[in-house]
């Protein structure tokens, strides 16, 4: 059995509450079938706090043997990187989680913030929050850009915000099983971000044929005028929908590329920023000149059903 420590530092508790919508594998399957021993989670274990503290006790000590450390959360090292704005019983989380992931054979970073700082190092980040092993997209956290765990792995980081439920419990099963885990250059778990959102997008051919919305909720392509990052974003949510049903996109709400180290943008999310009638950020590897040549032949061609967003999405 691989023993799982689940520590949350500063976080909302989103990426706990996705893992609990899971089906494939499940959270209890991971238990039941996948060789996973819970330790502790702040709010699915029943132990007292008393036995949480023996428990950390034990891991620090060598006694307790710790394989995958999940952290769910942005790393607080305010006041003056004492860490202090974020402690339990006196003591800075983000030293408790430094000294976790020293014991652990695998950290896996739980959401964006605990990859990259996410939400609470936006600006202006009264907390100084960062990553476990990147601030932003600047490698180095919490730990150094050359930490390895036991296992010869960085942090493996499953962003989102939050994170997609199956790409954090098949994480798991795979870590579980000792199976190789090939990372992306942001040590993202390939397999959940090798693809862009747009792919499996309803929208397609609406963004295609550069038929745009204005407003959300509408049938047409939202990322000419309301800030849709799907094209440029890596994740799932399209390819395996959320809770088995939908996406952002397909509620009519632009992607906001919640899984890249930049999250959130400094900008309108609701908005594309352009040069003229091009977004300043074009879909990933289309060069500019043969963009603009290819959207007003697409406009002129674009059939009377797309034009006149007679398509359901």
């Amino acid at each position: 059995m691989a023993t799982l420590f689940w520590l949350q530092t500063g976080a909302c508790g989103g990426d706990s509450l996705a893992l609990l919508s899971a089906e494939s594998p499940s959270l209890e399957q991971i238990f039941s079938a996948h060789g996973v021993e819970l330790l502790w989670h702040p709010s699915l274990s029943g132990a007292s706090m008393r036995e949480h503290d023996a428990l950390l006790e034990r891991i620090v000590n060598g006694e307790q043997a710790l394989d995958i450390l999940c952290v769910e959360g942005s790393i607080v090292t305010a006041p003056r990187g004492t860490g202090l704005y974020d402690s339990y019983r006196g003591r800075a989380r983000m030293d408790i989680a430094r000294e976790l992931a020293e014991r652990a054979g695998t950290v896996v970073a739980m959401g964006t913030c605990a990859a990259y700082g996410g939400v609470h190092a936006a600006a202006p980040n009264p907390g100084d929050c960062i990553g476990l092993q990147y601030n932003r997209s600047t490698p180095g956290g919490l730990l150094p850009p050359e930490w390895r765990s036991r296992a010869g792995l960085p942090v493996v980081n499953v962003s989102g915000c939050p994170a997609h439920p199956h790409a954090m419990t098949q994480t798991l099963a795979w870590l579980a099983a000792g199976l190789p885990l090939p990372l992306d250059e942001l040590n993202r778990p390939k397999a959940f971000f090798n693809t862009v959102v747009h792919q499996g997008c309803t929208r397609n051919e609406y963004h295609e044929y550069d038929i745009e919305e204005n407003e959300p909720g509408g049938r047409a392509c939202l990322f000419f005028n309301l800030g849709c990052q799907g094209p440029m974003t890596q994740a799932v949510c399209n390819s395996d929908l959320w809770n088995g049903t939908s996406s952002k996109t397909r509620a009519g709400v632009p992607c906001f590329g919640c899984t890249s180290p930049s999250f959130p943008r400094d900008t309108d999310l609701f908005l594309t920023e352009k040069i003229g009638d091009i977004p300043l950020r074009l879909p990933l590897g289309v060069e500019r000149p043969r963009y603009m040549a290819y959207k007003n032949l697409a406009r002129a061609a674009a059939p009377e059903r797309v034009k006149d967003k007679k398509m359901d999405v």
